[in-house]
């Protein structure tokens, strides 16, 4: 099928198309995954942001299927690697294979040359293995042997880990957490989307075969093109953009936590909010966009002292309590 927002000569097409085209994700990713909206808007935004992803939740909430359906629902392809005590760098990133008929070295790549990396519960592999990651996060390239080999684009990490299990796990690095766009809480469904859930299994749905349950691609990177050529010219008036420094700076401020949001941070907030001003179809941003970012954005970012998680507060209610103190434009 024609993709429609590349003409004849294959020009990035038009920016309302891409935005329906971005907006009809949500349809298609819901035949296969139930309410789970906000987590499948987080995604989009980290693709329109060419940011990354790390996906909390409990077992069985879906974080494995929400991947795939979205990488169906955007025909891209997706590898998956299921992070284990005993994955090595080479097993993510490729490595250097000896052929004895041309008795020469040649590269093999590793499942991080995708466009979606389903990074399966990254925090039960070693801190040598996370880090095998952190070039082809930032740099968007994986050297080995000295030669840098650029990854394709789109190029996106969703990583998953379990909050409740911590034996056998490593906390990531701050400095790998800063390098995700987004944190995205899975939630538990409400009732009726688990009733929905069932009824579907009762009725014969298999995830593990998304073509036919129906799901198929609706949009391309040509629409992620043309997105991203809009978002740039969606306007940053300087009233939000020290609002979102006031936000960050408050976070370094505040007596609850040992750690605040660096610059990368402000900045990240700014690219989130920013994408979604033109995914809810205006050129410009607002306070907000500002606020319906934040949590995702800057929950991984900050570190709470000892005490206050003793107390029971929590990072997102710490990011909360800013939001609601620091002024906001008019």
């Amino acid at each position: 099928m024609k993709d429609p927002t590349t003409d004849n000569a294959g020009q990035t097409g038009d920016p309302g198309t891409a935005r329906d085209a971005l907006e009809a994700l949500r349809a298609e990713i819901a035949k296969a995954v139930v309410g789970q909206d906000p987590a499948v808007t987080g995604l989009v935004v980290a693709l329109l942001c060419r940011g990354h992803v790390l996906l909390e939740g409990v077992p069985g909430v879906a974080k494995t299927l929400l991947v795939r359906a979205l990488a169906s629902a955007l025909e891209l392809d997706t590898k998956r690697v299921q992070f284990t005590p005993d994955l090595m760098p080479s097993d993510v990133t490729g490595s250097l294979v000896y052929d004895s008929r041309s008795a020469e070295f040649s590269f093999q790549p590793g499942p991080v040359f995708t466009n979606l990396l389903l990074a399966d519960e990254i925090n039960r592999t070693p801190p040598k293995t996370q880090s095998s990651l952190l070039e082809a996060m930032e740099e968007r390239q994986v050297t080995v042997d000295g030669t840098p080999r650029l990854l394709p684009d789109p190029f996106l990490v969703a990583a998953t880990q379990n909050p409740v299990e911590y034996e056998g796990t490593y906390p990531l690095p701050e400095a790998q957490l800063d390098r995700f766009l987004l944190k995205l809480t899975i939630p538990l469904p409400s009732r009726q989307d688990e009733i929905d859930v069932l009824t579907r299994h009762a009725e014969g749905f298999n995830p593990r075969d998304l073509h036919a349950a129906g799901v198929r691609p609706v949009a391309g990177p040509a629409d992620l093109e043309a997105a991203r050529a809009a978002i740039a010219k969606t306007t940053i008036s300087p009233e939000i953009t020290a609002y979102v420094v006031d936000i960050c700076r408050a976070t370094r401020e505040s007596p609850s936590l040992t750690l605040g949001v660096s610059p990368r941070g402000a900045t990240a907030l700014l690219a989130t909010a920013r994408a979604w001003a033109w995914l809810t179809g205006r050129d410009y941003v607002i306070p907000d966009d500002v606020k319906a970012l934040a949590l995702p954005t800057l929950r991984h970012r900050v570190q709470l002292r000892p005490e206050a998680e003793m107390e029971g507060v929590t990072a997102d209610s710490v990011i909360n309590a800013i939001l609601a103190h620091v002024p906001v434009p008019r």
